[in-house]
């Protein structure tokens, strides 16, 4: 992380800060607030708009665990947010991916003109290219979209794009610095 935590429990005396405190803890329960949730507190409103939007994505959509965790991890690999890829792996594997899919998840370079693996299933696979390209690129190709398009609903194309784009959003800021 790149800016200090704030103190666990943030010292709140504001009663709206102390109400945004209490959502946080209340999506995270019974967990403890994460290192994430320590540094957004250093601007409660947006802490409580993440808190909304995060929760939302994790556990409001209709996506299938699996790809869920597909796009997250892959967003992860490619941002070199190993932090999000230790959490979010396993949450994978729990989710029914295997350990080969895991692996191919795990390639550093681009996805784009590969084969699809054995190991994973074509809407895995449009899952990871999309994730892919969307968090290399910013732009993601027609014929990617194509394909996204062929096995996926409008609304889990919204939903896809939604994950990749939340943490994409956050591991931007937390990754570490590349140098050459």
């Amino acid at each position: 992380m790149r800016i200090p935590y704030v103190p666990n429990p943030p010292p709140f005396s504001a009663p709206e800060e102390t109400q945004i405190l209490q959502r946080v803890q209340a999506r995270r329960a019974p967990r403890p607030l994460q290192p994430l949730d320590l540094a957004l507190f250093h601007s409660p409103p947006l802490a409580d708009g993440w808190n909304s939007f995060l929760g939302a994505v994790r556990t409001k959509t209709s996506l299938a665990d699996d790809l869920r965790e597909l796009a997250i991890s892959r967003v992860a690999v490619c941002n070199r947010a190993w932090y999000e890829w230790q959490h979010h792996a396993p949450l994978a594997a729990q989710a029914g991916v295997s350990k080969d899919a895991l692996d191919v998840i795990k390639i550093e370079g681009p996805l784009q003109g590969l084969e699809r693996p054995e190991v994973l299933s074509e809407k895995q696979w449009a899952v990871l290219v999309y994730t892919d390209e969307m968090t290399r690129n910013v732009q993601v190709r027609d014929e990617t979209f194509g394909q996204l398009k062929q096995v996926f609903s409008d609304k889990e194309v919204v939903e896809i794009t939604g994950t990749v784009a939340a943490y994409n959003c956050w591991e931007r800021e937390t990754a570490p610095v590349q140098t050459t």
